[in-house]
């Protein structure tokens, strides 16, 4: 069932983790850190699932979901968004924007994993 995992992410130690983990379960994960050019990154890519961060340079993760749903290439991909936040008007807007899953760091590695095995069936 592996495949590609886009993960927008700009913090260095969450995507080493991450890439980490997911590997270790046989998909391979493309990170991306730059706000400003991810959901054209992800309309090169068509990975199988996009983790994208909330906070990020150049452009926040409620803008970048809005760019991957409006393009008919990256309008159907499962997205798991990621906070540290996590307040209401964040998990609303994302909500609000498309989001598929919506989850607060800190998170278990068994919930990431769990939660891109389903959004990739």
């Amino acid at each position: 069932m592996a495949g590609t995992v886009l993960l927008i992410e700009d913090e260095p130690h969450i995507v080493e983790a991450l890439s980490f983990l997911l590997e270790r379960e046989g998909w391979t994960v493309v990170a991306h850190s730059n706000g400003a050019d991810a959901a054209e990154r992800a309309v090169q890519l068509q990975p199988k699932v996009i983790i994208l961060d909330v906070m990020l340079p150049n452009k926040s993760g409620i803008e970048i979901l809005t760019e991957i749903r409006s393009n008919a290439a990256t309008k159907d991909k499962p997205v798991l968004m990621l906070t540290a936040k996590g307040q209401a008007r964040d998990r609303a807007a994302a909500q609000e924007a498309g989001v598929s899953v919506f989850m607060t760091k800190p998170f278990s590695n068994q919930a990431i994993i769990d939660t891109v095995r389903e959004l990739a069936q």
